[in-house]
């Protein structure tokens, strides 16, 4: 295949490259049916974009306090993450939503509702509309092979701002449909694609299920963090797992692969690739990647955001009528905001958003500036007790070194019809594509890079039986 080097090999089968919930499900899927694999995983942990932290008490000691600083929530629908939380007996308990939910508006005013959504304020009703109509558009979106969807190149060519735009003038509604996409997808308006939108709500089943908490996305947290299912998962995997092996570079033919790291090269039959797009990018493929393959990447950015956490003694605003979860218009950083206090509530912990066009300002700023912006967000929700928690920690994933953005990579414009057909998943001779941006149901979110993951491995299971079979 290729001539040794003075590198260190290994031969395997397959080779897993990045340890986040899509590698780790296509490992546990070779795993489980017997095909030997090594996985290799740049940082020092797993989970990718899933990262639980423990943290002390603060300064006055007391309970120690689990946050999560990438992705946190399962839903009823997101079969697979309940599977395997339930596999390995990771707990979960309900996202905490009683009491008053707050709108806090641009002009600073704050309005309680209760339930879902407020029944009336400044444009609810086009607000309404809209999402109904988006709704209904995606009801034709074909999320298996999405560029047959009859309007795609029609809807793929518009912005989702543009079409907003069309629909209503109305300066309030555009303020709720921009910061419902600030939200779900970590993008301005501006930035993406109408149908990547359409395709994303076809995804998870509706546009509800990505907005609200009880029986949709953000229903329930998992007990010890939602990197409890993946720690489970690498426990189980146990040497085949090597952290701190950053892919480098690709080199694939016809009979193989082989993925170098500084010190290692890794040798197999075929590899899965279970990578954010920008991560991607920055590997040497030899040769290099098909041009809807490189395409499809270029037209994946990553979304802009960051979350921080602030714990205090106990969740006061419960007291208060309270529930924690807040939607904010105005200039401050944070777009929401929910109660994120531990199942016992031993300590209380609001977890706030900062999203697109606000992270870019915010994180220009010095750390003590960046607390106090956030930490006057949260006083505009909860009050004046916010400004004095005992811990406060913040993780903006742009900077993170590995997945440079998150939640997920969206589409710009014109991404899935130039791109999409040969270059979101179909393989590339020996090398297959996972991660959530793959994924036809719940794509985005944890659930779908799982089943990117067991799909991938599907493929290569498929591929190394082929020869047999035809003999």
């Amino acid at each position: 295949m290729w001539e040794q080097s003075e590198w260190d090999l290994v031969e395997t089968e397959v080779v897993v490259v990045g340890g986040g919930y899509a590698g780790l499900a296509a490992a546990l899927q070779l795993h489980d049916q017997g095909v030997d694999f090594v996985l290799v995983e740049a940082s020092g942990r797993v989970g990718g974009r899933v990262l639980t932290e423990t943290r002390g008490g603060g300064a006055t000691g007391g309970a120690e306090v689990t946050v999560d600083h990438g992705g946190q929530w399962v839903g009823p629908t997101q079969t697979r993450l309940r599977a395997l939380a339930d596999r390995f007996g990771c707990a979960t308990f309900p996202t905490w939503e009683t009491g008053k939910h707050i709108e806090v508006w641009h002009d600073g005013t704050g309005v309680p509702y209760l339930g879902a959504a407020p029944a009336d304020g400044p444009g609810i009703a086009d607000y309404q509309r809209v999402t109904e109509l988006l709704d209904a558009l995606a009801l034709t979106v074909d999320t298996a092979a999405p560029w047959r969807t009859p309007r795609c190149a029609e809807w793929d060519a518009q912005t989702a701002e543009s079409f907003f735009r069309a629909q209503t003038a109305d300066p309030d509604a555009l303020r709720r449909l921009a910061l419902a996409v600030q939200g779900v997808w970590c993008a301005e308006p501006y930035e993406i694609s109408l149908f990547h939108v359409l395709f994303y709500i076809a995804a998870a089943g509706g546009y509800e299920q990505l907005m609200e908490t009880r029986d949709c996305a953000q229903d329930s947290r998992f007990v010890t963090g939602a990197a409890g299912p993946a720690r489970a998962v690498a426990e189980l995997l146990g040497d085949r797992v090597r952290l701190g092996a950053r892919a480098l570079s690709v080199e694939h033919d016809a009979d193989g692969v082989r993925v170098h790291t500084a010190g290692t090269v890794y040798e197999a039959r075929r590899a899965v690739l279970a990578l954010p797009p920008p991560a991607v990018r920055t590997l040497r493929f030899t040769p290099e990647l098909p041009a809807a393959r490189d395409g499809w990447l270029a037209h994946s950015p990553m979304g802009r955001v960051a979350k921080i956490h602030a714990v205090y003694e106990t969740p006061f605003w419960r007291d208060a009528g309270l529930s924690g979860i807040a939607t904010l218009y105005g200039d401050g950083p944070l777009g929401v905001v929910f109660d994120n206090s531990p199942h016992d509530a031993a300590r209380g912990v609001l977890v706030g958003f900062v999203y697109g066009d606000r992270l870019s300002a915010w994180s220009d700023l010095d750390a003590a500036a960046r607390r106090a912006a956030a930490l006057t967000s949260l006083g505009s929700v909860v009050g004046s007790r916010a400004a004095r928690p005992l811990d406060y920690t913040e993780k903006i994933w742009s900077e993170d070194p590995y997945a440079r953005g998150g939640y997920e990579a969206y589409v710009t414009p014109g991404g899935w019809t130039g791109y999409g057909r040969t270059g979101w998943r179909s393989v590339t001779g020996t090398l297959h594509w996972a991660g959530t941006e793959t994924a036809s149901v719940w794509n985005g979110y944890i659930d779908g890079a799982l089943s990117s993951g067991r799909r991938a491995a599907d493929e290569v299971v498929a591929a190394l039986q082929a020869p047999a079979a035809e003999g």
